[in-house]
């Protein structure tokens, strides 16, 4: 009984490892402040990063619609312009079909073509076609004259 005695009267001592955290409770704490406070500003800062992302994806979105928009008015334009230019080359060449026949027929009606016969009609029919400039040296009239003299 006498162990009885000795461990009941005298509290048995505490381990070493309880000590140490009891020590560093203290400590810990202010540090578990630091660390959430810490926190608290990170998340503060991610949500005003994700503000500004979103706010700069709206922003981005609006400028991509404007200049789309204004591509396709663009577009709009220059397609109703090249048909317009196609419309009076179509005119053009119809204008200029219809002066090639005039003059065929007004060289015919002078007899021209007749005495130069279709050769030179055909050629010339060729050059208008082309858009060139007709410059041909027809025999010249003889009105009894002689130069030479």
């Amino acid at each position: 009984m006498e162990n009885s005695e000795s461990t009941s009267s005298v509290p048995p001592p505490a381990p070493l490892s309880e000590k140490k955290e009891n020590e560093n409770v203290t400590p810990i704490n202010p540090k578990f402040a630091e660390l959430a406070e810490s926190r608290q500003e990170l998340l503060s800062r991610i949500q005003n990063l994700k503000q500004d992302l979103q706010n700069w994806r709206m922003k981005l979105d609006t400028q991509v619609k404007v200049y789309r928009d204004e591509l396709s008015e663009l577009k709009k334009s220059l397609n109703t312009e090249v048909e317009q230019l196609r419309t009076e080359f179509r005119e053009l060449r119809t204008t200029l079909q219809q002066q090639q026949e005039d003059v065929t027929a007004s060289l015919r009606n002078l007899g021209l073509q007749d005495e130069l016969g279709e050769t030179i009609g055909a050629e010339g029919a060729k050059d208008v076609e082309n858009n060139k400039e007709v410059a041909q040296d027809l025999p010249k009239e003889d009105d009894g004259k002689d130069t030479n003299e």
